[in-house]
């Protein structure tokens, strides 16, 4: 085939004025020289099993006899004017004996107990049939904490603690008095701000029984901006009901 049939094709007849964009840089850290050093540093100690120099033992430094023995001591010197040990006691040597202590100790035992004040036997609980035995103080069964006289007194930190919230609250209470004072605004009561939410709960109940009596089918303009604008009014009156419910202190200015 000649090849100047190629330079003929159909794709060739249209100027293409299309250029492949210029390809941006491509990003190179500044650390990769020092870290594929570092890599190649270790790589190659690391090639063989265990370090890559090792000294070879000599053939003269071989194991002796007695080698793992441990020395012994260093030899001392003798010296004959050297203080001797008290000497051994003699056989015919005998003990003193006889030796009588003027102590009742028959009388001295029997005062002692009669005198003392009786051991209180440790508490102890038995938890199986079979008699095991534990400590009942450290077990928790004993009522210790109810019997502290600090039992249900609340703690000073929580007094302080409440003390500092009622002051922090009071004194925004006073900011926003004067604020109101000045702006001119007032504070919905309790029975206000109710009455305010049943009705609001009261139109949004209207609108939607009026949003369900619409047609099934909306085939025409009019139906369509009447369907629009009744879930447009649910939904106002649904984000009013919320906010109300949410806060339950509300200011409203004074016309």
């Amino acid at each position: 085939m000649d090849p100047a049939c190629f330079s003929e094709s159909i794709y060739n007849l249209i100027p293409s004025d299309w250029k492949e964009p210029p390809q941006p840089p491509r990003y190179t850290s500044v650390f990769k020289t020092a870290v594929k050093d570092d890599m190649q540093k270790f790589k190659t100690a690391m090639k063989t099993m265990g370090p890559a120099k090792v000294e070879l033992p000599s053939p003269k430094e071989f194991l002796k006899k007695h080698s793992k023995e441990k020395p012994l001591p260093p030899k001392k010197k003798f010296d004959r004017n050297e203080p001797k040990k008290p000497p051994v006691p003699l056989r015919t040597d005998h003990p003193v004996m006889g030796i009588q202590s003027e102590k009742n100790f028959i009388n001295t035992n029997a005062a002692d107990v009669i005198m003392g004040v009786a051991k209180k036997p440790k508490p102890i609980y038995v938890d199986k049939r079979t008699g095991d035995k534990h400590d009942l103080e450290t077990s928790g069964l004993v009522p210790k904490y109810i019997s502290k006289k600090d039992y249900g007194v609340t703690p000073e930190y929580i007094c302080k603690r409440n003390e500092e919230v009622k002051k922090a609250q009071e004194e925004y209470d006073n900011y926003i008095q004067e604020n109101l004072r000045k702006a001119a605004m007032k504070r919905l009561s309790d029975e206000e701000r109710e009455t305010v939410l049943q009705g609001l709960k009261k139109n949004w109940e209207e609108v939607h029984k009026e949003f369900q009596s619409l047609s099934v089918f909306i085939d025409s303009v009019p139906k369509k901006i009447r369907k629009q604008k009744l879930e447009q009014e649910m939904k106002q009156l649904e984000h009013d009901i919320s906010v109300i419910e949410k806060h339950k202190i509300i200011y409203i200015a004074n016309k």
